[in-house]
């Protein structure tokens, strides 16, 4: 499994989904289903989306805008 980090690509808001599905070894698109699906159920959905973006790292490397500096 790949290690808990949020992409810099192929990531939508936070890239918690994209993050969780590398890591589980699923699609983004799989993922960012399964969490609208879990929001119509009661709970704590958004607030652990929210923590799980401000916890998970980003993911290492230089952004495109970083390289195209040098």
């Amino acid at each position: 499994m790949a290690a808990l980090a949020r992409p810099r690509d192929g990531r939508m808001l936070g890239g918690v989904c994209a993050a969780l599905a590398r890591r589980f070894g699923t699609s983004a698109r799989t993922m960012r289903i399964i969490f609208l699906v879990s929001c119509l159920l009661p709970g704590p959905q958004f607030l652990l989306y929210l923590a799980l973006w401000v916890l998970l790292p980003q993911e290492e490397g230089r952004s495109s805008s970083a390289a195209s500096a040098w």
